[in-house]
């Protein structure tokens, strides 16, 4: 069975959302990372005249490759991420191998795509 990771870099507020919107869509599961911080091509200053950094959540979900548009667009829409530049952004990996799944595998042979 074939695999994509999905990686999602979202507001951290959108983070539940996302994952609602991943398991609808056909995803079995996801890691999340908290508290990440990292910078776009133009920096935002507070009022003080400091650089503002929001917390983003890095959602990683690794899908069978024939629900990966599904899902990756389910995260998409469910992170805002086409809206604004600062909403985050979601990337799509070839997997070439991926151990410790059994449980998955017979589960998503039960299910439908």
């Amino acid at each position: 069975m074939d695999f994509k990771l999905i990686m999602a870099f979202v507001d951290q507020q959108n983070t539940d959302s996302v994952l609602d919107a991943a398991k609808y869509a056909g995803a079995t599961g996801a890691t999340i990372i908290n508290n990440a911080q990292g910078r776009g091509h133009k920096p935002h200053y507070t009022f003080f005249g400091f650089e503002f950094m929001g917390a983003r959540s890095v959602v990683l979900i690794l899908v069978e490759s024939g629900r990966s548009s599904k899902v990756l667009d389910a995260v998409c829409a469910a992170g805002r991420l086409d809206e604004s530049s600062e909403t985050g952004i979601a990337i799509e990996l070839d997997v070439s191998r991926a151990v410790g799944l059994k449980e998955h595998i017979e589960y998503l042979k039960k299910t439908p795509s």
